[in-house]
């Protein structure tokens, strides 16, 4: 592919009417954080999830926080979330004055693993007003964030089953996984709350932004009110509550209508991709592929494959710097959060799945837009560094 551009690993892809809307709030003057397009957004997202309400944020990290705030996680209360994420949903966790608990992934999916999360509350938990408490620590366990990573949902029916039992709230984690399902149902819907991200590499995108959705007119009313600085009047500047300005602007929204007016579009282009992948990989002795679970659907966020049996001195760095080399992006798995500096005053995690899987996934292009020309340049690309060592 000499001479050829940089294959990126998951750009956006604007193909709709997003010049269109976005010109029209310009021409307008509709380009803070209200606007006709907001509330657009919010009912198609609402409508797309099939939930009774949506709340349009800055990014899903807002999103996350605000949902945890709404849902009655209080200071000092613990919060489980599995130790495999994107660090956001762990400091939205500390944003709220709470204590993440960090549990291992399963090896089949790389997602929370259920049983876990039914092992620490049954053996290191206590109940106390119908709550568990942390036996080790003397807090409050209150929430479970399960977060989709990749694009694959968690077993949300199996989790939800524990969740009920010892009384805990469950807030969806499903920046990574807009579109995806689980058991037939879409994530995000699943639970007390959902919460999305339309950062610039995921599915949709608003360059930013995020999004709270939820069949519970309490929290999204109290979601509403929090994201937009807990002003309670409509004449004055009087506010009830410390609130935050994490309300996402008419512009971004106006990206965003447009983006989901696409969403089938995007989904197909992603399905086409990892199949296309999963042809040129499978049988590869040195490859072993993400595995979707027979009640998932996956959307196919980042098209992500774990390494074995590699050549003493071939490891993720070298391979992800000889594709670079090439001109290809690519990306390695978060640093399991129980590794973090940022979090190490959280105490020590055994999370042996998510230390491996860290140690050997490597996630391959994977854009809307990539062409199939693209992609062959990829595989032939990999194969051709596995072939060599």
């Amino acid at each position: 592919m000499s001479g050829k551009s940089y294959i990126p690993l998951c750009e956006p892809h604007l193909g709709g009417r997003e010049w269109d809307y976005v010109k029209d709030c310009l021409d307008s003057g509709w380009v803070s954080s209200v606007g006709a397009y907001v509330d657009r957004f919010e009912s198609m997202l609402a409508d797309y999830t099939g939930t009774g309400h949506a709340v349009a944020c800055v990014n899903g990290t807002s999103a996350i926080h605000i949902a945890l705030l709404v849902s009655g996680v209080m200071p000092g209360d613990e919060v489980l979330i599995p130790t495999l994420t994107f660090i956001a949903p762990v400091n939205a966790i500390r944003y709220a004055g709470a204590w993440p608990v960090l549990l291992d992934v399963e090896s089949s999916h790389w997602q929370l693993d259920i049983s876990k999360v039914a092992h620490f509350l049954e053996q290191n938990c206590e109940i106390r007003d119908g709550m568990p408490w942390n036996r080790q620590t003397g807090r409050r366990v209150s929430a479970i964030i399960p977060v989709h990573i990749l694009g694959h949902p968690v077993d949300m029916m199996a989790l939800l089953a524990v969740a009920e039992k010892f009384g805990l709230k469950v807030i969806e984690d499903a920046t990574e996984s807009l579109g995806a399902f689980c058991h037939g149902r879409p994530v995000g819907a699943l639970a007390d709350i959902g919460c999305f991200s339309f950062n610039g590499n995921k599915l949709l995108t608003t360059g930013g932004g995020g999004m709270i959705v939820t069949n519970n007119q309490t929290y999204a009313k109290a979601a509403k009110h929090l994201t937009t600085q807990a002003k309670c009047s409509t004449t004055e500047f009087i506010h009830d509550q410390v609130g935050y300005n994490y309300r996402l602007t008419n512009v971004q929204a106006a990206m965003g209508c447009a983006q989901l007016e696409r969403i089938e579009y995007h989904l197909e282009a992603k399905k086409t991709i990892a199949e296309r992948y999963r042809k040129a990989f499978t049988g590869h002795l040195q490859i072993q592929l993400f595995e979707n679970a027979p009640w998932a659907k996956s959307c196919e966020w980042l098209f992500s494959l774990r390494f074995r049996h590699l050549p003493e001195g071939l490891t993720i760095s070298r391979i992800q710097q000889e594709l670079h080399a090439r001109g290809i992006g690519t990306r390695p798995l978060w640093q399991p959060m129980h590794l973090s500096p940022a979090h190490a005053d959280l105490g020590r995690f055994e999370c042996p799945v998510a230390d491996e899987l860290y140690a050997s996934a490597l996630s391959l292009p994977c854009s809307v837009g990539l062409t199939e020309n693209q992609q062959d340049y990829v595989v032939e690309s990999l194969s051709s560094i596995l072939a060599s060592s």
